[in-house]
């Protein structure tokens, strides 16, 4: 039978502090999980989480405090000790070598040998068997990790751990590049180590998973446990107030929008190799939802609309404007684009928030050409207020901030341009619960002008793979499959099943 929850930990953590110079990352953390359980540890970025789990696996050394593994102090010096200890950690990128087998890669560093001669059978078969203890056995051992889809690497790299004796296991944003049927299978791979007795720590910015895959959670902020208790007992509005510190009324604010006149008018736009023949009105006030798989053509639609790629047919009408355009005159145009990757494409993250805010100096420039740096800070910070961007100030580097602060400095340049037309690329991936509530809270306020009457409301187009935020942000939403748009509908028409009915192409039946 296997091993259940005990009234005894697996893992405790006592009263964990750390610093970095100045800055205490861990000020005194409680954390515990048991045998068969699956404990969820949740906070804002920043919160100490990534810290936390770095003291667990070794990679960090704590400056007080106390931490024992199945009833013995545990003290790893390095990952290799937390690592034969019986800790696994499967973080959000996968550190495997793409150019060695399923096997090579589940054994690595830890091969039987005799004398220095690999024993390939004895390492073969512990690959085997930790595979079919994931529900995987057929994943071939000899494959190489490169030709896998990014869920069967997550297997090899859970598979790993459970080669060396893994007994805690830590998951790290495991869904975070996962389709929904991957995340669902991978789902079923956690129930399974449940059933076997493992001790699981899950790591989301996704509440609704915690909801259903963990038995409890814990909430950092600031470095500090500031509660835990049961998943089931515990709304999402009650983990994101003790992530934040206050309460949150609803996490998808909609204040009242007036939907205005035409701003985007797109008919049978086809781009290269995608979307095929794309007909939609986008209008002021109003945020316009895009649904779809990954690969459906819905980045490409807004990338062709913006200039960053080529159309093939069709026509696209902004504002007053007709007609094919570059990323450069979509800007003067009034339309601005949040590219779904900030960190390559949408900011420029070795260079301070001025820079970024205030990249396009079209408005800044004085007279002669001659542009006021004192100007472009004194900007800068009104949209840092205005945005509501954590820092130590307009010259703190972008690669230095959050994500979620990192996106908010990406919306601050949309607004900083005044324009009328944002299209928004997966504008709350990656960030956490806390920061995704503020980004809500943005879009509505742009979508509605604000409490500024001079502010006009704008219009929004809103691609996102994550559905629940789709229902609670847009006004309407449709549906893209194999480059071609459905009919939209109003959001409270739309359901998260009948989306992805009809993402996977059975509208008819919905």
């Amino acid at each position: 039978m296997a091993e259940r929850m005990t009234d005894t930990p697996r893992l405790v953590m006592r009263g964990i502090r750390k610093a970095f110079g100045g800055t205490i990352a861990l000020d005194g953390v409680d954390f515990s999980v048991f045998a068969g359980e699956v404990h969820a540890l949740v906070g804002e970025n920043g919160a100490g989480k990534s810290t936390l789990m770095k003291v667990l696996s070794g990679a960090v050394a704590p400056d007080a405090g106390s931490m024992e593994l199945t009833g013995s102090p545990y003290r790893p010096r390095n990952t290799q000790d937390a690592r034969h200890a019986g800790v696994g950690m499967i973080y959000q990128e996968l550190s495997l070598a793409g150019h060695l087998s399923v096997e090579a890669n589940i054994m690595l560093g830890m091969e039987p040998a005799t004398m220095g001669v690999v024993r390939r059978r004895e390492g073969l078969a512990r690959s085997l068997q930790a595979l079919a203890q994931l529900g995987h056995a057929r994943i071939d051992p000899d494959a190489m990790v490169s030709a896998l889809s990014i869920a069967e690497r997550q297997i090899v790299e859970i598979a790993r751990s459970l080669a060396v004796g893994c007994s805690v296991l830590v998951l790290d944003e495991p869904t975070s590049s996962l389709t929904l049927s991957d995340i669902e299978k991978l789902f079923e791979v956690i129930g399974r180590l449940k059933e076997q007795g493992h001790a699981i720590v899950y790591i989301s910015h996704f509440l609704e998973e915690v909801k259903r895959v963990a038995d409890r959670f814990t909430v950092l902020r600031d470095g500090k446990t500031v509660g835990t208790g049961a998943a089931r007992d515990a709304s999402p509005a009650d983990i994101v107030r003790l992530m934040i510190g206050r309460q949150v009324s609803q996490l998808y604010p909609r204040s009242v929008r007036t939907q205005g006149e035409p701003l985007l008018d797109v008919k049978e736009l086809s781009g290269t190799p995608k979307p095929e023949s794309v007909s939609f009105t986008l209008h002021r006030g109003e945020i316009f939802g895009i649904a779809g798989l990954v690969g459906a053509g819905r980045t490409e639609l807004l990338r062709t609309i913006f200039g960053l790629s080529a159309v093939r047919s069709g026509t696209i009408r902004l504002a007053r404007y007709e007609g094919a355009a570059s990323p450069a005159e979509r800007w003067v145009q009034g339309a601005g684009i949040l590219s779904e990757d900030r960190s390559s494409e949408g900011l420029a993250v070795g260079l301070d928030i001025t820079s970024n805010i205030t990249m396009n100096l079209r408005k800044d420039a004085r007279a002669f050409g001659i542009v006021s740096p004192a100007g472009l800070e004194a900007k800068s910070r009104t949209w840092i207020e205005r945005v509501g961007i954590r820092s130590t100030g307009p010259r703190q580097k972008v690669r230095a901030l959050s994500g979620g602060n990192q996106q908010k400095v990406a919306i601050a340049r949309l607004l900083h341009e005044d324009a009328d037309v944002i299209l928004l690329d997966e504008p709350t991936r990656g960030i956490d619960v806390a920061s995704k509530s503020q980004i809500y809270e943005l879009i509505d306020r742009l979508a509605t002008g604000g409490s500024d009457a001079s502010q006009e409301p704008k219009a929004l187009l809103m691609v996102s793979s994550y559905l629940p935020e789709l229902l609670g942000v847009c006004d309407r939403i449709a549906v893209m499959h194999r480059g071609r748009l459905g009919t939209p509908r109003r959001a409270q028409e739309w359901t998260e099943h009948s989306l992805m009915l009809e993402a996977t192409g059975q509208e008819a039946t919905v």
